[in-house]
């Protein structure tokens, strides 16, 4: 079906920065939302539910997947993440644009029942920026840090199935790089004509 509304999905390993460019899109483009998964992790920091997840237990999670209410669910580091078919139909329904972030795994789920979604692959500059960054952040043990670095590697390695790549070296330039993305989403010829259907009319272009 084509929505009125884009669906983008932004996957990468633990520490590329995908979190940050997202919320960093979001906070300068009002015309994009967020997507809100569904985790059986606990809380990090300052999120809160419902706004970075829903934070569910176990059980919850498991009743939602015999529901068939996720439009995909993986396992990522001993937890799981879901997320909702509805949520994303009702929003790109309307018009909006959605933004996911996802891992990899997700991402190609979601492409194979929203064929327009667009793919987006954040990568870290080199290994050794990636390691610095997962040490820098404070939050893994030692032995945590080494499993995502194993991880990252078969999730990159996923990378050429994806629409786009962004190398997250210089923040503001994968910045620009993902608003270019979007922006270039909303110019293509179907999203032009619902969004400016007068223009169109007037110079008699079906």
């Amino acid at each position: 079906m084509d929505y009125p509304g884009n669906l983008f999905v932004v996957a990468a390993p633990s520490g590329a920065g995908k979190s940050s460019l997202v919320k960093a899109l979001l906070e300068l483009d009002s015309q994009v939302q967020p997507s809100v998964s569904h985790t059986t992790r606990p809380p990090r920091g300052q999120e809160k539910h419902g706004r970075e997840y829903f934070f569910v237990s176990a059980q919850e999670f498991d009743q939602m997947v015999l529901a068939g209410s996720f439009v995909e669910w993986a396992h990522v580091h001993g937890k799981r993440y879901g997320t909702s078919k509805k949520m994303i139909e009702d929003r790109i329904a309307q018009g909006a644009d959605v933004i996911l972030e996802i891992d990899f795994q997700g991402a190609l789920q979601i492409k194979r029942i929203f064929a327009n979604a667009v793919l987006v692959f954040i990568l870290p500059p080199s290994w050794e920026e990636l390691r610095s960054r997962l040490e820098r952040r404070g939050e893994d043990a030692p032995h945590v840090i080494e499993l995502r670095l194993q991880n990252a590697a078969e999730e990159m390695a996923k990378a050429t199935e994806f629409d786009f790549v962004i190398i997250n070296e210089l923040f503001e330039r994968a910045l620009f790089d993902l608003k270019a993305i979007v922006h270039a989403q909303r110019l293509k010829y179907s999203a032009q004509r619902r969004a400016r259907a007068e223009t169109f009319e007037a110079l008699h272009i079906p």
